[in-house]
């Protein structure tokens, strides 16, 4: 299976090239789609130093948000089957093979994978851990799955997911949009654990409580109003 990664990347200056190089000596791996969603830290510069020709670069004038660069990464992707990477170093692309596993087997069309079934992690904040148990239950409660980790970054699926559905999302409203549309699409969904590192505010971390906020009504929209 040839592998297509594609990372939405804002103001990540410190972390891009690490993770870039992480990311390449991946086995299968096809293509690694990035977005620069108008970073104004020197992300750009450094985007633009990185020579691997399967490195695709794509560059937006201003912030748009992780949804509009997902779906500008999403029309460049030729490869097989198609990982979401963060451009930080909280997700481990030594864990693909374990991510990828269960379509190569013929068993799932879509995996998630989860920080919350088992496997080492960073301990740090505790709200943030009861948000994102609350928006996967509230997000199960809608789409009738039981997923433990809906808001996770690290999401495989099939290249032709992306023939079926549209994605509208700007910003991180695609975890619920991608979670709704492919359980309305009956996909076979698998999760499988992961590590996790995750970061704080001090070394970068945006996701903040208004996030968590907007994400309800992302679940509501697009389970209920935008289907």
């Amino acid at each position: 299976m040839k592998i297509s990664v594609v990372m939405a990347a804002y103001n990540e200056k410190e972390t891009l090239k690490k993770i870039t190089d992480k990311i390449l000596p991946v086995e299968n791996l096809h293509e690694l789609i990035i977005a620069d969603d108008g970073s104004d830290d020197g992300t750009t510069e450094e985007l633009k130093k990185i020579s691997d020709p399967r490195v695709i670069k794509l560059f937006s004038d201003k912030n748009r948000g992780k949804g509009f660069s997902l779906r500008k990464c999403f029309e460049k992707v030729t490869g097989d089957v198609v990982i979401i990477q963060d451009a930080d170093l909280e997700y481990d692309p030594s864990e693909y093979k374990k991510l990828i596993k269960p379509i190569e087997d013929g068993k799932a069309d879509v995996v998630f994978g989860s920080r919350f079934i088992g496997t080492p992690h960073r301990v740090l904040f505790f709200w943030h851990y009861v948000g994102n148990k609350f928006l996967t239950l509230l997000s199960n409660a809608f789409t009738n799955i039981n997923l433990t980790d809906m808001e996770t970054c690290y999401k495989a699926f099939k290249s032709s997911v992306l023939k079926e559905i549209e994605f509208k999302s700007e910003r991180f409203g695609f975890e619920p949009e991608f979670t709704a549309k492919t359980a309305r699409k009956k996909y076979r969904i698998y999760e499988t654990s992961i590590s996790y590192s995750g970061r704080d505010y001090k070394e970068g971390k945006k996701v903040t409580w208004k996030d968590g906020m907007a994400a309800v009504w992302h679940i509501l929209r697009f389970n209920l109003f935008d289907r």
